[in-house]
């Protein structure tokens, strides 16, 4: 079983809105993080995102912070990207179940625009939350 740790949470209250950085939230089931304009009844109710991997990009000039690749999770320890469809993750009482592995960019982001390139697309996780709960920074998170 991989275990790692929440290092950020983000949301957005509007779509096409960079996300910001909040300390903890209720995952709501059947919709995603509370608050957050990408929550609703779909298969990417949660998008999650690697520490290590964000901190490698910044690490070839990026200069981007949490929230910038709109991701709602941001985990430390576990290399997202392995995990297959239908993996199940933990975090305390709330349970997340994986629905897709990256995604396709239909239009360049800021971020790629100015890099000319972006991690979320091959890096990401989507997920549905399958079971309630309260998350926060610092917060284990665990594959099961």
């Amino acid at each position: 079983m991989a275990v790692g740790e929440i290092i950020g949470i983000n949301i957005s209250e509007r779509r096409g809105t960079q996300k910001k950085e909040i300390p903890e939230v209720d995952l709501i089931k059947g919709f995603g993080l509370e608050n957050d304009a990408h929550g609703g009844n779909w298969h990417r109710q949660v998008s999650l995102l690697s520490f290590e991997k964000i901190t490698e990009f910044n690490e070839r000039g990026a200069r981007v912070g949490n929230g910038a690749f709109g991701e709602n999770i941001i985990v430390s320890g576990i290399d997202l990207r392995v995990l297959p469809v239908g993996s199940q993750i933990r975090i305390g009482q709330a349970e997340l179940v994986v629905t897709q592995i990256g995604k396709e960019c239909h239009k360049h982001c800021q971020i790629y625009a100015r890099v000319g390139d972006c991690i979320m697309p091959r890096e990401g996780i989507f997920a549905v939350v399958v079971a309630e709960g309260h998350i926060k920074k610092g917060d284990q998170l665990e594959v099961v």
